[in-house]
């Protein structure tokens, strides 16, 4: 029987990570095969959480290149041999002290285990059928050993990666969407001074920014949405600015409950009273341009409920349930709450219960049509951006 070596050979002393890897190498049961490039590719990924540089790995790629077959199994040779001369050579011409460092790191990593002869060669004796029965070089049974760890680290840093990326994705939307809201506000006789503001938020985007970073500036930002609210929206000024940003981006799967439409929680009740709403009129009419062929001719909130009447018939709500909607919200919101689902009508399979349903959150409080207007002029500035 051969005597398997757990130390290295020469000078080199034994270290913590070189027991580490002579244990994974001979650890464990027989293990399920796995695709060598595969688990180099997750490896590569998550190389950050085993210690490893991109340098290190090019070593190993070229270390799993000596072996023939394209799987690592207990059933096939998991031991490499190869010279100094060879490895080199697949290592684009990486001088050999450079190689000796990097095989180093591997092996301390417990990704690699070595495997030397007495007198420090790599080598293979085979029998006299010509089967390999000892190897002396680099075993790498512990990638195999590790593969399901490797697979793991990978997933969970490919996640975290789309994480941050949409969170980025996110803060620079969100930039925009307050950078152009604030820009309406101007036009609409609502300047605001937020440059000061926005420049250090413009500037941090130019680094390289963590999920910490990344969500200081959201909350900075949802500060700087919440002004641009209370200057467009006067008596719902108190409404947290992160209820209209995520209003913006609710998503349901029934098709009577459309983006348009504010969640229950974040919803600020205008009260259900006749008179006019705070939103301007014209800021109703913009975010509803889908309005205009059917009644081109809208000057005042009078006109707006007299065109909501027409167009409840053609959208198939019932009277009962207009003059519910009447009822609760009052006649102008009314008219709101139509123009809007005409807006986004064809995701609205429903529209009579629809209506029934802002009406119900309405008589509970629960309804303003302040976001829901937001939600539509959002969402026509992203499109045209």
């Amino acid at each position: 029987m051969h005597h398997i070596s757990l130390t290295p050979f020469g000078r080199q002393p034994l270290t913590a990570g070189i027991l580490r890897s002579q244990r994974l190498a001979q650890d464990c049961p027989t293990l399920a095969q796995i695709d060598k490039w595969t688990l180099f590719n997750d490896l590569r990924t998550a190389r950050a959480r085993f210690g490893v540089t991109d340098r290190d790995l090019s070593v190993l790629y070229a270390l799993l290149s000596f072996l023939p077959a394209r799987s690592l199994s207990d059933e096939a040779p998991l031991v490499v041999f190869p010279s100094n001369a060879s490895l080199s050579d697949r290592a684009h011409g990486m001088a050999e002290s450079t190689l000796r460092r990097h095989l180093a790191a591997l092996v301390a990593a417990g990704l690699v285990a070595r495997r030397d002869s007495a007198n420090g060669k790599r080598y293979a004796q085979r029998d006299r059928s010509g089967a390999l029965s000892q190897a002396f070089g680099f075993d790498l049974r512990p990638l195999l050993v590790r593969a399901e760890e490797i697979a793991s680290a990978a997933a969970e840093v490919t996640a975290e990666a789309e994480a941050l990326d949409r969170a980025r994705t996110g803060l620079v939307l969100k930039l925009r969407d307050v950078t152009k809201l604030a820009a309406y506000a101007v036009e609409t006789g609502h300047p605001l001074d937020l440059e000061p503001a926005l420049a250090p938020i413009r500037r941090a985007l130019r680094r390289r920014l963590d999920a910490c970073q990344i969500a200081q500036l959201v909350a900075d930002l949802d500060l700087i949405l919440g002004d641009i609210q209370a200057r467009l929206f006067p008596s719902s000024g108190k409404a947290d600015a992160s209820a209209v940003q995520n209003e913006r981006h609710h998503t349901n799967s029934n098709p009577d409950s459309p983006d348009l439409e504010p969640c229950q929680d974040e919803a600020r009740s205008t009260g259900a009273t006749g008179g006019e709403p705070a939103l301007p009129l014209a800021l109703v009419l913009k975010a509803c341009p889908d309005l205009a062929p059917y009644a081109p001719d809208i000057r005042s909130w009078r006109d707006l409920c007299g065109a909501a009447g027409q167009l409840r018939g053609m959208m198939g709500i019932s009277p009962a349930a207009w003059e519910e909607a009447q009822a609760e919200m009052g006649a102008e919101t009314a008219a709101i709450a139509v123009v809007a689902m005409l807006q986004r009508f064809a995701s609205i399979r429903n529209p009579g219960g629809y209506l029934r349903s802002l009406s119900r959150r309405a008589s509970e409080g629960a309804f303003s049509p302040g976001p829901m207007i937001m939600a539509l002029l959002s969402h026509d500035i992203r499109r045209a951006a």
